[in-house]
């Protein structure tokens, strides 16, 4: 046939009629890929709708490392104060210790 293809005109050339009582050939074919078409469709809807709902997850995944970089942050502060904190007690104890032990020791050799 020397016709272009129309999707909407079943083969044989002729434009659908009024006349419902009597299926026009191609109409089975039609429909089976009106069918597929609506599948597509339905399976088109449900990725974007997946995909959607992942780009939530990864957002929610996003304030959650932020949250939790902020807190290491805050973690290493804290621990980094604490190990001062440490050292100054520490050369405060041996402060006192030479305090008290040097007056001690200079008493008991003369």
């Amino acid at each position: 046939s020397s016709e272009p293809y129309d999707p909407y005109v079943p083969r044989g050339g002729e434009a659908p009629s009024g006349n419902a009582t009597r299926p026009a050939p191609g109409n089975s074919k039609t429909a089976a890929l009106q069918a597929d078409i609506d599948r597509t469709v339905d399976l088109m809807q449900k990725n974007i709708a997946k995909v959607a709902e992942r780009g939530e997850r990864l957002d929610d995944l996003q304030d959650k490392t932020d949250n939790l970089a902020v807190s290491a942050q805050g973690f290493r502060r804290g621990a980094n104060r604490v190990r001062k904190m440490r050292i100054i007690i520490a050369v405060g104890v041996a402060i006192l210790l030479v305090i008290i032990i040097v007056p001690i020791v200079k008493s008991t050799q003369k």
